[in-house]
């Protein structure tokens, strides 16, 4: 008989199942003759008391392992199947075309980038010597943003299901088993690449196609149908079913939907600075001890502040990370965070945005939003000094607007610059920002903690500007479809309907389950 149960256990243990072991047996009072088998079902870190602990949900059972759940992919050849065609080899895309292969169609995939061995050269380039190339970058490419931008997998969507087999694929297809039931699953920028490969040949194995290099340049549409796409600006390629699976950082999509008169809106964003901290110093903070203790991984946090009806946050927290420069054009300057598998680089990074909307832009052009967001990206640019070099500045003399005599070691490759960061971010911003930290700093006072989030240790680094899409392609609730383009299938971040990987993989999933159903008659 199986049963599930809870137990608590204090960090420092030299071997979990050990440790797991011996406090399943307390709790349930058997003696350590009799069998034990346990499955973990979810882990978690409680750091609100002294001594952290980790939570285990288990499954127990005194006759037989229990079952692990099916993490299989259930391959089949769609050679001769119909075909769907998608733009992006993001996560949406990669799913889309996964789930699209179970139901037996055909998956096509066009995308703009390099596959991962060889995007990994333009990254080193931007990385060294400043030089961006457009189409191959943090942004754009295999796998896309989520590749080398950390894959994190935690999600805030509650269709558990769907949470469980987007994961459930991911340790198939070669990541570790742990994320089926951490908390926070986290994959690792040295090791996605690898799974993305290994996608990748999932798809070309069965049948499906995948055009790296290929970028969507024009749309041919008639009577509210897409008949052909055109790819680098020659090749033209029929279409009966397009699924638009871009990501939030392809503007050039929004501008050819607009010359199109496809209807578009603005939406709200997030825009700010990622703020970097010495990870033992966040350690300190958060386990309230001198040092991390034995057997805890790198602290991570989320901060959330209301500042005159406006949202601050912390976004895409990395502990033991990296900030890396995620422009995709040249003469604007974005920033973003990542961490290998280990997490074991000695600063911690985290977005910290604020919500703007159409307080700040118009509502009535769809791409007021995205202009916005681009005249940040090139005044950062600008203060940063050329190259791709950010400005930055250290978090009390934000505070208190002023220059900083000097910046702390940082982990951003092409460099930084000291300015004064209220003279490169909207008013809004700093504004928000500010009075959030000092916010911040009190509560940390009256909970008496020795370790301080707000220090000049810190060094804030503009810009994070691409937390989500400044545009929003709509679709029918139903039926997934653009509303005035029949056969367009809007997916994921792109189109403002996911953020992080993935709520962007069960977004595909879910409109490739629409076209088994309009294609093939699959009721799913």
């Amino acid at each position: 008989m199986q049963q599930t149960i809870h137990v608590e256990i204090v960090a420092g243990f030299e071997n979990e199942f050990s440790a797991i072991d011996a406090a399943v047996r307390k709790q349930l009072k058997w003696p350590s003759s009799r069998s034990l088998y346990f499955r973990i079902e979810k882990k978690s870190i409680d750091a609100r008391k002294r001594i952290p602990v980790f939570v285990y949900q288990l499954l127990v059972s005194s006759s037989e392992i229990p079952s692990q759940q099916d993490a299989g992919f259930n391959a089949q050849s769609v050679n001769n199947a119909p075909e769907i065609h998608i733009i992006g080899a993001g996560p949406a895309g990669l799913f889309c075309a996964l789930q699209a292969i179970t139901l037996g169609l055909k998956p096509v995939i066009f995308e703009r980038g390099k596959n991962v061995r060889d995007r990994r050269r333009d990254l080193a380039a931007l990385n060294k010597f400043g030089q961006l190339n457009e189409e191959s970058n943090y942004c754009f490419g295999e796998g896309g943003a989520g590749t080398y931008s950390d894959g994190k997998l935690y999600t805030r969507s509650t269709k558990r299901g769907d949470v469980q087999q987007v994961l459930s694929w991911f340790h198939y297809f070669g990541a570790n088993e742990q994320i089926l039931y951490e908390a926070h699953p986290h994959i690792g920028t040295n090791k996605l690449p690898h799974i993305i490969e290994a996608i990748r040949e999932q798809i070309i194995a069965c049948g499906g196609e995948i055009h790296f290099e290929h970028k969507l340049t024009d749309l041919v549409v008639s009577s509210n149908t897409l008949h052909e796409i055109v790819l680098n600006n020659q090749l033209r390629v029929k279409v009966k079913h397009l699924v638009l699976a871009t990501g939030h950082s392809a503007r050039d999509i929004y501008e050819l939907l607009h010359k199109h008169a496809i209807y578009l809106e603005s939406k709200p964003f997030a825009l700010g600075v990622r703020i970097e901290h010495p990870q033992a110093l966040i350690d300190t903070w958060q386990y309230h001890a001198a040092c991390r203790p034995i057997g805890l991984p790198p602290a991570s946090y989320s901060l959330v502040e209301q500042v005159d009806d406006r949202g601050v946050f912390s976004f895409c927290m990395c502990p033991g990370g990296i900030i890396a420069p995620a422009a995709t054009q040249q003469k604007q300057l974005v920033v973003n965070g990542w961490s290998p598998s280990k997490r074991n680089n000695p600063y911690a990074n985290s977005g910290m945005v604020v919500s703007v909307d159409h307080r700040d832009f118009s509502a009535d052009d769809p791409l007021s939003g995205l202009r916005f967001q681009q005249s940040v990206e090139e005044k950062a640019f600008e203060a940063g000094g050329g190259q791709f070099k950010a400005p930055a500045q250290r978090m009390v003399d934000f505070v208190q607007n002023k220059q900083s005599a000097s910046l702390p070691s940082c982990s951003y490759g092409p460099g930084v610059n000291a300015v004064r960061l209220h003279e490169v971010l909207p008013k809004v911003v700093t504004h928000s920002l500010t009075n959030a930290f000092l916010a911040w700093q009190k509560k940390q006072q009256r909970l008496g903690r020795t370790a301080s989030y707000y220090t000049n240790e810190a060094i804030l680094v503009a810009t994070e500007s691409r937390t989500s899409s400044p545009v929003r392609i709509p679709r029918n609730k139903e039926t997934l479809q653009h509303p005035q383009v029949s056969n367009l299938y809007p997916c994921a971040e792109g189109a403002g309907y996911a953020g992080g990987i993935v709520s962007a993989a069960m977004d595909g999933m879910r409109i490739a389950n629409k076209l088994a159903t309009l294609v093939k008659g699959i009721l799913r």
